[in-house]
């Protein structure tokens, strides 16, 4: 059975950094392409971030270029996200996402996801 679970998360002051988690199981890890998306409220699933395959190329999204950084651990199955200089529009749920097919910003593209994990920045 196929599982992502997220850790970590919770609360900050903006300009402040936070660490979040996703360790997988039940999953080729070595075919898997892993993601972060993240949700507002009243706002549409948004992407933050992935890692290839092996984890040698990132891709992030605008609003979080240059302060957040994604990488894989050396055993394939867990993504970091590192948040820095966060601020109030940070403010989600954060998702891990995976997909055995080509990695994309849409959310549509991704067969598994975690159950999120809140990630609250006061300004």
């Amino acid at each position: 059975q196929v599982q992502l679970v997220e850790s970590g998360g919770g609360l900050a002051q903006a300009g402040g950094s936070l660490n979040v988690s996703c360790a997988a199981s039940g999953i080729d890890l070595y075919k898997i392409g892993m993601a972060w998306f993240r949700q507002a409220p009243g706002k549409e699933r948004e992407f933050v971030a992935a890692t290839s395959r092996p984890g040698l190329s990132q891709w992030y999204g605008n609003a979080v270029k240059g302060r957040f950084v994604v990488s894989k651990g050396a055993a394939q199955y867990t993504s970091f996200l590192q948040m820095h200089n966060l601020q109030p529009a940070d403010t989600a749920v954060y998702y891990c996402a995976a997909t055995y097919y080509t990695l994309s910003r849409g959310a549509q593209s991704y067969e598994f996801w975690g159950q999120g994990t809140q990630v609250t920045v006061s300004s």
